[in-house]
């Protein structure tokens, strides 16, 4: 899951026309006819297509920045403990294989942002449906404090690096068929930083940060479900030397209720109900996750009927209302009978016109009268 922002070399802040100006400027830099030799330049300008798409897009954009995906919530895995494994955070800030959500992208001209972060977070039935807050913790790289994440002792600072200029690049020119192309490449000295140190700070060795846990309060909406994932933008691990920090997915575990199964955004809860309030109809108590309602069943109703209460279900996360609350009564039929209840369910059947013989009795009972002549 990367950066879109960083794909598109942009800050989290920046203006449409920034953003159209550097798509345009990567697409003919990444262009595959521009990169005939490179068998990774059409995966690349296809990622930059689709980050352009979303990011030109406000509603998309601004879609993205809360959840991490223009489609709202990104729904995946959920992880079975709770911070997920990154790899080891110190190679994914300072060079190594990184974060599957991104890890630390090299920027020209300054410092490397941090890689991004996962958690799970274990919320409540309720919670998920009227939204709450909850903590989690997780293991990250925050900002050195003996030198403020410059990474330089103390009564020293960082050097613009001699090799780039503190650009953080190096450029180079080649000859094609489609004219002068122009390659870039982070720089070898400074790590594409920008900036050497001559001095290191001696508590974090000139990293500008060190590894330590640290607790967030996630704010939940209302609708959520279970495996949502919530973006908390710069809330990952910082990067080195003042880096900025990375962004933290928050993975969403639902407690199931005991009573309600969600099917979307309606919620459907099955009640027993007896054998004469189905035939003569009831007025039920009813407990709906808002108070204690009334349901009013029907005279004659058959088991598996249902019987929708509106807005009564779980809230639209993309918008206003709500769900509905779908009751579904099952009519028990009674296993033990006393003898007064038997007779008078046999005086019921007798006034229906029911049969009342026992399996096979009826049959029996012809074949019998076949024998004797009757």
């Amino acid at each position: 899951m990367a950066d879109l922002y960083e794909i598109l070399e942009v800050s989290h802040n920046a203006s449409m026309d920034e953003i159209k100006r550097n798509y345009r400027r990567l697409a003919r830099e990444c262009h595959p006819d521009a990169n005939p030799d490179d068998p990774g330049a059409e995966a690349r300008f296809k990622e930059l297509a689709a980050a352009y798409e979303v990011l030109s897009d406000p509603d998309k954009r601004s879609r993205y920045d809360r959840f991490g995906s223009a489609d709202g919530f990104d729904v995946g895995d959920p992880f079975g403990s709770g911070v997920s494994g990154l790899g080891d955070l110190f190679d994914a800030v300072f060079g190594g294989a990184g974060s599957p959500f991104g890890g630390a992208r090299r920027t020209a001209g300054g410092p490397r942002r941090g890689p991004d972060l996962e958690a799970v977070a274990t919320i409540e039935f309720n919670d998920a449906v009227f939204g709450t807050q909850t903590d989690v913790t997780v293991r990250t790289a925050t900002a050195c404090e003996d030198c403020g994440g410059s990474g330089a002792e103390a009564g020293s600072s960082p050097e613009t690096c001699t090799e780039c200029g503190g650009s953080g690049e190096v450029r180079m020119v080649r000859q094609s068929v489609l004219g002068q192309i122009v390659t870039a490449a982070a720089c070898r000295r400074c790590g594409g930083l920008g900036q050497t140190i001559a001095s290191p700070c001696p508590t974090c060795g000139g990293d500008g940060c060190w590894v330590g846990d640290k607790t967030y309060t996630v704010d939940v909406p209302r609708g959520v479900d279970h495996g949502s994932t919530l973006r908390l933008t710069g809330r990952g691990a910082v990067g080195p030397r003042g880096g900025p920090p990375g962004d933290l997915y928050v993975h969403l575990q639902v407690t199931p209720h005991e009573r309600f199964v969600r099917e979307g955004d309606d919620l459907v809860e099955r009640i027993p109900i007896g054998f004469a309030q189905a035939a003569l109809g009831v007025k039920l108590p009813l407990e709906t996750l808002d108070g204690w309602e009334d349901l009013v069943v029907p005279r004659g109703t058959q088991s598996g009927a249902s019987f929708r209460l509106k807005g009564r279900g779980v809230p639209h996360l993309s918008g206003r209302g709500r769900g509905d609350l779908l009751v579904v009564v099952d009519v028990e039929t009674p296993t033990k009978l006393s003898d007064e209840e038997a007779e008078l369910l046999r005086q019921y059947a007798l006034l229906r016109g029911e049969d009342l013989s026992a399996p096979g009795e009826g049959l029996i009972s012809k074949v019998k009268s076949v024998f004797q002549g009757g």
